[in-house]
């Protein structure tokens, strides 16, 4: 079985795959910016790990000791109309789903490198591979973490490490409704079309299910660059790669 860091394993998806990957019988390191938040979790491990903090990331992956996966799940999200996001919550968004995604797979690729085999997995979204309005932001993070992971497959393939993204669409958790800072004026232009994007969620799928996809990508021998997780994340992508580029592309027609 393999060693497996997790990041972002407090809760939602990230606590979903360390008990899934755990019940397989894979060795688990859980890490979270809050450790305290991992304490019931049947674990090997359970270690602070702040994404965005170089210090925290080295400091995890030495306790960690030898690591054969690294599951990439830290993120978060946040509803605001581009015209008038604050940037500096844009920025903070890219540092954690995308520049901190990234540092710790630099912090972990050395060895894997080095020892000739490895797999990185990074838990990315549908919107990795589309737009949707007020959400743009967090899809925005999510094309350029894509863009990494594929650019890693291309440059770490050679030295037999294995790189795959997962895409769910709507997940039954608190991340991307309650969970999600939302920034909008009094009266805004764009409060109409903000209303509507449960229209936009289609069908929601479980944490525990998205968790079943990640561990099946760790352990097939051959696994893909990219892996829907989910009917409705396989409906959206197929959907989106079959409407024309000439204009946005929208899932459902909204009224407002």
């Amino acid at each position: 079985m393999s060693s497996v860091l997790i990041t972002g394993a407090s809760k939602g998806i990230g606590r979903a795959i360390a008990v899934e990957l755990a019940g397989r019988g894979h060795r688990v390191v859980a890490t979270a910016r809050q450790p305290e938040t991992l304490a019931d979790l049947d674990v090997d491990q359970r270690l602070r790990l702040d994404v965005t903090d170089q210090d925290s990331v080295d400091r995890a992956v030495e306790a960690a000791g030898s690591i054969d996966v690294l599951v990439s799940n830290a993120g978060a999200t946040l509803r605001a109309p581009l015209e008038s996001v604050p940037l500096n919550e844009v920025e903070k968004l890219f540092q954690l789903n995308t520049f901190g995604a990234l540092r710790v797979a630099q912090a972990v690729l050395p060895a894997m490198r080095q020892r000739g085999s490895g797999r990185l997995v990074f838990v990315s979204s549908i919107q990795g591979r589309l737009v949707l309005p007020i959400i743009a932001p967090y899809g925005a993070s999510k094309w350029a973490l894509e863009a990494i992971a594929e650019g890693l497959a291309l440059e770490v393939g050679h030295f037999g490490v294995k790189v795959s993204v997962v895409q769910p669409g709507a997940v039954d958790t608190n991340g991307a409704t309650g969970g999600a800072n939302s920034f909008f004026a009094t009266e805004d232009p764009y409060l109409a079309l903000y209303k509507q994007l449960p229209a936009l969620r289609r069908e929601a799928v479980t944490a525990e299910l998205v968790a079943a996809v990640v561990a099946d990508t760790i352990e097939h021998p051959s696994p893909p660059l990219r892996v829907p997780a989910g009917a409705p994340a396989e409906q959206a992508l197929k959907a989106r790669k079959e409407a024309p580029d000439g204009v946005p592309y929208m899932p459902v027609e909204l009224d407002w």
